[in-house]
């Protein structure tokens, strides 16, 4: 099976192309000229340099196709020129969905993501068919996802045969960028971690996720979304989890709503948008903290095969990633106990 995939410098894609490479697929991967490759080494594939900005560079890497998987997507919460995201994730998809119809690819797998989905304050458990709309949307990264996913929710309708995979929180090693989710981890390593808020998370290793991608190429129904996730954790479990992996003690200030939010104001002010340089911390972050992101992947397991798995070992190849490639230096604790 020949398939064109986006995405595969990133953290999720690289997994991805890993996976179908492992299946024997016959892969073309779309790079840009300013792309890191290093997730790409020992990955066996065709590779094809455009630019989902630039579509007559991509259309000619679709003949003789028999899918499309487009993983890439701008996923920051923090940008300082937005247009830049909605063209990538959604002017871009569309595109890709139009040249794929035109080029008679039989299959697109469009990666969403589960910022897409209707969560709530009180931490109830949601699920794809929880009512959402743009304007239950906080922040450019979610609303640009959820007009992408639209996007591929309109051409599915139309007959194209789309199948929509959401994502929650991934974890796992070759993080290189690294990702917000992997950005948490960095953070707690390198003890930028004082305090948490009261929110929580799902975080799912991104193996499982790779497979399922797989697994889509011909399983799941066209015009349907997959919530693809795995441990519903609040925060401080997260923090205490990566605490017993690497004795880094957990932070034990939970500070509210109005302090984190303050913080992050003064940051994007001053190292945002004053200093030029990505803050640690934006109020988009902190809104979202605001609800948590709970969710039931039972759609997923039932018609996909997905299975949720235990977090640590993914948190742990994470931490174990970031150390021996110079991201964080384990502190002495860890190396004398040999963890």
């Amino acid at each position: 099976m020949k398939i064109f995939l986006t995405g595969a410098t990133g953290f999720v894609g690289h997994h991805v192309a890993r996976a179908l490479a492992a299946e024997g697929a016959d892969l073309r991967l779309l790079i840009r000229k300013t792309s890191n490759i290093e997730n790409l080494k020992g990955i066996r594939a065709e590779t094809h340099i455009g630019d989902l900005a630039e579509p007559e560079t991509i259309s000619p890497a679709l003949e003789g196709c028999d899918a499309v998987m487009h993983v890439a997507a701008d996923y920051r919460l923090w940008i300082p020129d937005p247009s830049a995201m909605y063209k990538a994730n959604v002017d871009g998809t569309r595109e890709l969905l139009r040249m794929a119809r035109e080029s008679d690819v039989p299959r697109f797998v469009y990666t969403s993501s589960v910022a897409t989905m209707g969560f709530r304050k009180d931490g109830v458990v949601i699920n794809e068919d929880s009512p959402v709309t743009l304007k239950d949307m906080v922040g450019h990264y979610k609303r640009s996802k959820f007009l992408a996913e639209q996007e591929a929710l309109a051409a599915a309708a139309k007959g194209q045969q789309v199948i929509l995979l959401n994502p929650t929180s991934p974890i796992g090693d070759f993080d290189r960028k690294p990702t917000p989710t992997g950005r948490i981890v960095l953070d707690f390593l390198n003890g930028k971690f004082p305090a948490y808020m009261d929110t929580g998370l799902n975080l799912v290793d991104v193996s499982e996720i790779a497979r399922i991608h797989v697994a889509a190429l011909t399983a799941g129904e066209s015009g349907r979304r997959y919530i693809l996730g795995g441990e519903n954790l609040t925060l401080k479990q997260i923090l205490d989890k990566m605490s017993d992996l690497t004795g880094i003690p957990s932070p034990m200030m939970k500070i509210p709503f109005v302090v984190a939010a303050t913080y992050a104001f003064f940051e994007e002010t001053i190292t945002g948008r004053i200093r030029g340089r990505e803050p640690r911390a934006t109020l988009e972050e902190v809104r979202m903290g605001r609800k948590k992101m709970y969710v039931s992947s039972a759609r997923a397991q039932q018609e996909l095969g997905f299975k949720i798995l235990p977090v640590t070992p993914a948190l742990k190849s994470a931490i174990d990633w970031f150390y021996a490639n110079g991201y964080a230096s384990k502190p002495k604790s860890m190396v004398g106990a040999g963890r």
